[in-house]
């Protein structure tokens, strides 16, 4: 694995995580939380990698 990889991945994991526990926060169910988290992680992996070059 490259390191360009390894930094938009672990970037695209620290935004699901962070987007997953504040919608957890905002009182939402936790399969709910999760799916955001998901959903957000794998969305922002192809903006991050235009990004980070």
């Amino acid at each position: 694995m490259s390191l360009h990889t390894a930094v938009v991945l672990l970037a695209a994991v620290v935004i699901g995580l962070v987007l997953g526990g504040l919608t957890a926060l905002a009182g939402t169910s936790a399969s709910g939380a999760a799916v955001v988290g998901l959903t957000s992680a794998g969305a922002s992996v192809p903006v991050l990698r235009s990004l980070i070059r």
